[in-house]
């Protein structure tokens, strides 16, 4: 599905990016991003362990 993503798409999709929240917030939801990852991988480790 993203096998065709190169480096000037990831530049594009960051420039929009870029655009729309402005380089302030950048950290914020970068901070929020991983957060969620990390509880996501947390749940699906949790469910592996129940019987």
């Amino acid at each position: 599905m993203f096998g065709s993503i190169g480096i000037p798409e990831l530049i594009i999709i960051l420039v929009i990016i870029l655009l729309l929240f402005g380089a302030s917030r950048l950290p914020e939801i970068g901070r929020g991003l991983g957060k969620g990852i990390k509880n996501f991988k947390e749940s699906t480790k949790d469910e592996g362990d129940k019987p």
